[in-house]
């Protein structure tokens, strides 16, 4: 899956004259929490976020009277504030790929770009709700984790063995396990009992352990 499958196209943008209060306005606004800024030729210069405009407000404990502070606000544009080493990726970028540029920079948002032209964003948003997805949270079934070797043809055999106990698969996510021989398969699982499907893969044998399982009835999903 590619970012520009996810992103949000024609982002919400300011121009570099666009004063603070202007800015955090749009924001609640749109509720949103990032906006990209555009030179006078449409060109991306910098990005500003909710926090960098908070950061810029007086504190309430300032001595600026009342009368004082919308005036000064308004003299902050956003060319004094925005970030202008704006860390970007293009539409053919893979999403994993930029989930981890914005872990490892703990940044929440990525501009979209098409050659020069500011086309999208994705944001840490669209990465958990691909997340709900990609899990299956937002469908009934059978929640059920696995420790496993990491082997080949591991996958294959517990696969295999829940089509042959007329299960389907609906999800299917994989993580590192608990030291360098083990992977966690974490599967949500339709059209079998919770007890059957348990015991099945518990009989699989060969170090294929269910390590967690629960049945999830949406909209109630008990723990």
């Amino acid at each position: 899956m590619l970012v520009g499958e996810r992103m949000t196209p024609r982002p919400i943008t300011v121009n570099e004259d666009t004063s603070l209060p202007e800015a955090l306005e749009l924001m609640r606004k749109e509720k949103i929490r990032r906006l990209p800024v555009l030179d006078k030729h449409g060109k991306l210069v910098g990005i500003v976020t909710e926090l960098d405009l908070l950061r810029a407000s007086p504190s309430p404990a300032t001595t600026l009277s009342i009368y004082e502070i919308p005036y000064l606000l308004s003299k902050v544009k956003m060319r004094d504030i925005m970030t202008r080493d704006v860390i970007t990726v293009t539409e053919d970028t893979p999403i994993e790929e930029a989930a981890r540029i914005m872990a490892d920079r703990k940044i929440g948002g990525l501009p979209v770009m098409r050659d020069d032209k500011l086309v999208g964003i994705i944001t840490e948003t669209d990465i958990f709700k691909l997340m709900l997805e990609l899990f299956g949270a937002r469908q009934s079934g059978i929640r059920i984790t696995l420790s496993v070797p990491d082997e080949k043809g591991v996958l294959a055999r517990v696969t295999g063995k829940i089509a042959e106990i007329g299960g389907n698969i609906i999800s299917l996510g994989t993580a590192m396990g608990e030291d360098p021989t083990t992977s966690v398969l974490i599967m949500r699982v339709v059209d079998v009992s919770e007890e059957a499907l348990v015991t099945a893969l518990n009989g699989l044998g060969g170090g294929i352990k269910v390590t967690h399982s629960r049945t999830c009835t949406l909209p109630a999903c008990p723990a």
